[in-house]
């Protein structure tokens, strides 16, 4: 497979070693992933954002999406939700912005912001058109472009692009009706101009000068699955698998033009269908690392979402997912507070680093051997420094206090360990 990703020209040889040494690879391992387009990386070791690849036998990295709405157009809550994702181990973060000053929004997350920040340009230029024109539908190619610069400009690392939405994934969509229809909010925004203009999609019909852009700024493409399942009845339906096939196309052409891209996957799925999914995935877009948000393994449980997710992303990243969206208990009820963030990727840390131990990714099952050896010796310091979120620990344990403190409060003064460590304390006097 053809590429012409240099990975010097997108990254220094410090960063390089970085992202090996966190990764438990050789720098020489990276860089051939890079090269054939298995891995994409961001950051700068001596810069803003924090070093960080995703893909081919790596860890499972975790993005978590915040955002103004009309609604609640407010950046400094945004600001607020940021410091709790990234405090709790948030990869990534992605500005899914529709509310307030959008340009204003997105540079005052930039420069907060630590760690690699996508965007999702169609949102703002749909809006901006609503607002200058009074209907998404006379959104032009050209104000697309110019958004997509500007957020360029503005420093995001990397962008969704609804690319594969065109007339022949929109026409397999609908040669089979879904019960859920299209629930990408930038799928259904380029759908309907399509319809509206009997046009192509900008994005796939003018795709090489995209590429143009996201070259020039060292911008990575995350293409959009305008098209994913947003019902469990809808997984692995014609305008789902026809989409990911122009994704693949588009990976190709991706590389070729030096740019380093990654596709999304669904959605809504049940666990049955999960394993061939990615499995399709990889080689329809030539393995190149595949971000999923969720998939939702069932339609049932608002409020709880972030476990539907976590079961999902588990199965969907032990089989070779690379890189997990966060859901948060807010999803299909509203927008999510400070505390939904939190819940959203602390689920999505378990899921992840489930997936790696059934992966066997170097370096992966060292917390876990260190909390058991803790919990062996009843280390309790030891092992609320090795939780995913230490504070709750600390949180549980003072409400539910017992007398002795190297037992907790369900097993007290019957806990298994303390008779166990008794018992062979016992055997060795007896020797």
């Amino acid at each position: 497979m053809s590429s012409a990703i240099d990975p010097l020209k997108i990254s220094d040889e410090a960063t390089l070693a970085v992202i090996a040494r966190q990764e438990h690879i050789t720098v020489e391992q990276l860089t051939g992933s890079i090269q054939t387009g298995e891995i994409v990386v961001f950051g700068q070791a001596d810069g803003p954002v924090r070093p960080l690849g995703i893909g081919a036998g790596l860890s499972t990295k975790i993005n978590a999406n915040l955002g103004t709405s009309p609604d609640f157009p407010e950046v400094h809550d945004e600001l607020r939700k940021l410091d709790a994702a990234v405090a709790v181990g948030a990869d990534t973060v992605m500005d899914l912005s529709t509310g307030g000053d959008l340009d204003a929004v997105r540079r005052a997350i930039r420069e907060h912001c630590p760690v690699a920040l996508g965007t999702v340009p169609i949102y703002q230029a749909a809006i901006e058109a609503q607002e200058r024109f009074g209907s998404i539908s006379k959104m032009t190619a050209d104000q697309i472009f110019e958004v997509i610069e500007r957020q360029a400009q503005d420093g995001v690392d990397f962008m969704t692009l609804h690319c594969a939405v065109t007339n022949r994934s929109v026409a397999a969509l609908d040669s089979s009706p879904r019960v859920g229809g299209i629930v990408s909010r930038g799928g259904s925004m380029l759908a309907s101009w399509m319809q509206a203009n009997q046009a192509e999609n900008p994005l796939y019909e003018q795709y090489d000068r995209l590429l143009d852009i996201l070259a020039k700024y060292h911008v990575a493409a995350s293409l959009g699955d305008g098209l994913r399942p947003g019902a469990t009845a809808d997984a692995s339906d014609p305008g789902q698998i026809a989409e990911m096939r122009v994704q693949g196309e588009l990976v190709v052409a991706a590389r070729e033009a030096g740019v380093q891209v990654f596709v999304e996957g669904p959605g809504h799925m049940s666990i049955d269908q999960i394993v061939g999914i990615v499995s399709l995935h990889k080689q329809l877009c030539a393995n190149a690392p595949l971000y999923v948000l969720g998939p939702l393994v069932t339609d049932v449980a608002p409020g709880y979402d972030h476990i539907t997710a976590a079961i999902g992303g588990t199965l969907c990243a032990a089989a070779g997912a690379d890189y997990l969206c966060y859901v948060t208990p807010a999803e299909h009820i509203g927008l999510p507070d400070e505390q939904d963030v939190v819940e959203g990727v602390i689920a999505a840390r378990i899921a992840a680093h489930a997936a790696d131990l059934a992966k066997r990714v170097p370096g992966a099952a060292d917390r876990d051997d260190e909390m058991s050896e803790a919990r062996r010796h009843l280390d309790w310091e030891r092992m609320t420094n090795l939780a995913l979120d230490p504070g709750t620990v600390i949180k549980r344990r003072g409400e539910r206090a017992t007398l002795d403190p190297k037992a907790c409060s369900m097993c007290s003064k019957f806990c298994s360990i303390k008779l166990d460590l008794a018992r062979e304390a016992a055997a060795v006097t007896e020797e």
